[in-house]
């Protein structure tokens, strides 16, 4: 399942230093983490599987995660959307598995530039999850005790700790920093 998402900034290019993440001085807003806000987005994920991808399952009481049963997902091959109550048991029952959290908002040009790119290594890395985390009003506690002061962060995690971030729409040093982890 792709990601498609239409990107419109008035920011200048993606590839512009100057707008590599997204902070409130800079954007103007930053409605998740500053307190005001739109409500949070419905979103959906499809449970896929098959022979090159594996399904990590884990009990949850939230709804934006794909459920199997009582208990939500984390699929190989894609990125799943986590939220506050959702991540922590995902990040767990990874194992030594690296994840890697993507936090963004919805309004973020450079989230959105990001996001197929995200997608992509999700398909093609099967060794590592996948996460994002719309750092919406719902989910400000998590991004609070995570640090995020910018989008997007990314966050990669080694046995349920965060072991390397990567801010910014910086394709390279995210592939860098996640093969890193990998090798250690």
């Amino acid at each position: 399942m792709a990601l498609r998402l239409s990107v419109s900034s008035s920011h200048g290019p993606a590839t512009s230093p100057a707008i590599s993440t997204c902070r409130p001085a800079a954007c103007g807003r930053f409605p998740a983490l500053l307190g005001g806000g739109a409500a949070s987005q419905r979103r959906s994920l499809a449970v896929m599987s098959g022979p090159e991808r594996g399904v990590i399952p884990v009990k949850s009481s939230g709804s934006d995660t794909a459920t199997v049963g009582a208990e939500a997902v984390a699929v190989t091959g894609q990125v799943t959307e986590v939220n506050k109550e959702t991540f922590w048991p995902i990040v767990k029952a990874a194992g030594p598995k690296v994840v890697v959290l993507d936090m963004y908002t919805q309004w973020c040009g450079p989230c959105k530039v990001m996001a197929p790119k995200f997608q992509e290594m999700s398909e093609k890395d099967l060794d590592v999850v996948f996460l994002k985390l719309d750092c919406n009003q719902d989910n400000k506690p998590l991004a609070k005790e995570l640090g995020i002061r910018v989008v997007p962060t990314f966050k990669i995690l080694k046995d349920g700790k965060v072991v390397k971030e990567v801010t910014g729409a910086k394709l390279d040093e995210l592939a860098q920093a996640i093969e890193t982890v990998k090798s250690s």
